[in-house]
Parts: structure tokens; C-alpha cells; sequence
């Protein structure tokens, strides 16, 4: 008899989980992986491409090439090409004869306003990072603690009801208290389970995880419009006529009064712009769906740790509106799964409920506990 209980005991000191190390406050995941992954790609596409660009400005040198007329010796012709990059603005005429003039200045602004681009979409994950991402941190430290902790109390409960029913003279005296304190709820440590309470009627949380998908779906709506303002009016133009009469050479006869040009990066910023707004354009539905992951419940985390007899949120009928802190925190709750040591094993023993010939058996993680350390082959029979 002795050898049965020593090994219920070790059988029970094994399913203790550890102490939490230092490291898990360093390594909680403050975003979704979707997030990261639209961060990513958001901020760091721009800035590539911009980088490409300004490497072959640099690398390629003039980024303009004008038709100067041949009596021009080569220092005019340099000369030429730099007035009309500083200018980029097209001399043409309408078709009544009229002079007009077009400015191409956003053409020389593009890989700048790629810049901006950048910066605007890192905004959202600078609101996020300092506006909820301190009080998510720690959210998800106290309730992973929490949850690892009250797996262990019920270990601990289990390992002192086997020391009370060892020392019981009347087994059925105690199996009776087990059940009137199952009764009153005696097992219950109601601490965690207000905490997640209190979390749904509050909003802090998914009013900011709202506003940054929807500062990041205007920013992408607003780079997608830019750029075919672009194409519609100014990309499709990669020559135009320069004007270079102006000021002391304005009376001068043997300069022409227009001078053709074509603009050498041209075909570089149409791919560049075409890149950009193709990628923007297909990342929409992903903060679409990002926004709309708060519309419903992620009930399978707390359908495991309905095992814990402190832990009835889902039995209780206690989820109302998905929109709330309680939500949010269950994404992230998923996303740092692997912090959370107590899930598998209550996932296991979920597992094993649903195996069990008698699932009235276990109800909790107790029950199961004392089906493993024997308590319940001493069980009356109801």
C-alpha cells in the first residue's frame, strides 16, 4: 500500500508545472503575427524600394537627358540638363494653340514622398506601442501567471485531499465533505476569473487595436489614391519640352525657345510605383480581416481551461459582446501560447475527457487528478 501511495505522490509532484523563469516578461509577444507581418511589409516595401532608387540616381548620375541643338558646346549642354531637372515643367500648347504649362515636380518628389509613405505607416505601431502595448504587457503576465498558478493549486488541492483521505478513518465521511465542498464551491479561487470579468466591460484595449487598423487602412487607401493621381497625370509623360529662356539668357537669339528632353528614371518610378500600390492593394483585406478577428469569440483557449474548477467564464454564460479588452487579450493570449505552460497539459487532459468511457467522472482537472492518484477507486458508488 505503501508503494501505491509514494507513487501517487511522485506521480503528483511531476505534474506541477515549474517556476516561471525570469524571461517570460522579455519574451511576450506584444503583436499578432498578422501585424507584424503588415509591418513589415507596410514600412519596410517603401523603403527599399526608395533605397534602389536613390542608389541608381547616384550610380546612373543625370536622370535627364535633353535634346540640345548642336551649336551648343558640351558645358551648354550640361547646363541645359540641369535647368530643366531643377524646372520639370512642360511647355506644350492645347488644342486651340494656346501655351500651357505642366509641372512634373512630383516626379522629382517620388522617392521622397515614398519616405513619407513609410513613416505614416509606421505611425499605427507607434500608437500601439506606446499607447496599449504597456498595459497588454501586463495583462498577459498576470493572467498567465495566474492560469499556470491555479493549475498548480489544483494539483496541490488533489495532493492534500490524498494526505486528508490517507489519515480518514470513514473514506465515506470524506468523499461526503469532497462533495459538499464541490457543492459550495469551496475549490474555487475566484481571483482570475473576476479579473477576465472585469476585462470584458472594459474598452481601452480594442478601441486602440480598432483605430491603428483603421489609421493603417486610411494610410493604405491614401498611398493606392496617390499613386494613381501619379499615372493618370503624370506617368504616362516620360518627355516633355523644357524651357530654358529665362532670366539673362531670355534675349538671347540663338537659344531655341523649347528644348525636348526624356527623363532617364522614368520606367525605374513606374515600376516602383506599381510594386508599391499592388502590394498595398492586396495588404487591405488583411487589415480588413485583422479588424474583424474582434467580432467573434477565440472560445478554444477557454474551453481548455474549463478544467480548472476556478475557471467557468464559458459555463457561466459570462460572454457578451466580443468587442472588449477580453477579446483582444485571447488573440494575444494565442499568440503567446508558448508561454502559457499549463494549456498543453490541460489540452491533454481535455483529450483524455473526451476519451473516457465515463465522462461524468471528470469535470475538472481535480477530478482527473484523483483518478490518477487513486482517490476514486475508495469513491461510494452513487
Amino acid at each position: 500500500m505503501s508503494l501505491s501511495h509514494t507513487a501517487a505522490e511522485y506521480m503528483l509532484s511531476d505534474a506541477l508545472l515549474p517556476d516561471p523563469s525570469s524571461s517570460r516578461a522579455k519574451g511576450l509577444r506584444l503583436e499578432l503575427p498578422s501585424d507584424r507581418l503588415l509591418k513589415f511589409v507596410t514600412v519596410g516595401l517603401p523603403l527599399f524600394l526608395v533605397s534602389l532608387a536613390f542608389a541608381r540616381e547616384f550610380s546612373a548620375g543625370s536622370q535627364i537627358s535633353c535634346f540640345s541643338p548642336t551649336n551648343f558646346t558640351g558645358k551648354q549642354s550640361a547646363y541645359t540638363d540641369t535647368a530643366c531637372w531643377d524646372s520639370l515643367i512642360h511647355h506644350g500648347f492645347d488644342a486651340e494653340g494656346r501655351a500651357i504649362t505642366k509641372s512634373l515636380w512630383a516626379l522629382k518628389v517620388f522617392p521622397y514622398s515614398l519616405l513619407v509613405v513609410a513613416v505614416l505607416m509606421y505611425l499605427p505601431y507607434l500608437l500601439w506601442r506606446y499607447a496599449a502595448a504597456p498595459a497588454l504587457h501586463c495583462d498577459l503576465l498576470f493572467i498567465i501567471d495566474e492560469l499556470d498558478k491555479s493549475y498548480n493549486r489544483s494539483v496541490r488541492l488533489v495532493q492534500h485531499m490524498k494526505k486528508i483521505q490517507q489519515a480518514s478513518a470513514e473514506p465515506e465521511q470524506f468523499w461526503e465533505e469532497y462533495e459538499r465542498a464541490r457543492r459550495e464551491r469551496y475549490f474555487e479561487f475566484p481571483l482570475l476569473e473576476r479579473y477576465l470579468t472585469c476585462k470584458q466591460h472594459a474598452h481601452a484595449l480594442v478601441f486602440i487595436y480598432i483605430l491603428r487598423n483603421l489609421l493603417l487602412l486610411l494610410f493604405l487607401a491614401a498611398t493606392c489614391l496617390y499613386l494613381v493621381f501619379l499615372h493618370l497625370n503624370i506617368f504616362f509623360q516620360d518627355e516633355f519640352s523644357c524651357s530654358i529662356k529665362t532670366g539673362l539668357l531670355q534675349a538671347e537669339p540663338h537659344i531655341p525657345s523649347l528644348i525636348p528632353c526624356k527623363l532617364v528614371f522614368f520606367s525605374v518610378f513606374q515600376l516602383i510605383s506599381l510594386s508599391v500600390g499592388s502590394v498595398y492593394v492586396l495588404l487591405i483585406p488583411v487589415v480588413i480581416y485583422n479588424a474583424l478577428q474582434l467580432c467573434q469569440w477565440d472560445k478554444g483557449l477557454l474551453s481548455v481551461y474549463e478544467m480548472l474548477p476556478a475557471f467557468d467564464l464559458l459555463s457561466r454564460r459570462m460572454l457578451t459582446c466580443p468587442l472588449n479588452d477580453l477579446n483582444v487579450i485571447l488573440l494575444f493570449l494565442r499568440a503567446n501560447i508558448s508561454e502559457l505552460t499549463s494549456f498543453s497539459r490541460l489540452n491533454a487532459v481535455s483529450a483524455l475527457r473526451e476519451a473516457t468511457a465515463n465522462k461524468e467522472d471528470i469535470d475538472t482537472v481535480v477530478d482527473f487528478m484523483t483518478l490518477l492518484a487513486g482517490l476514486e477507486t475508495t469513491k461510494p458508488k452513487h
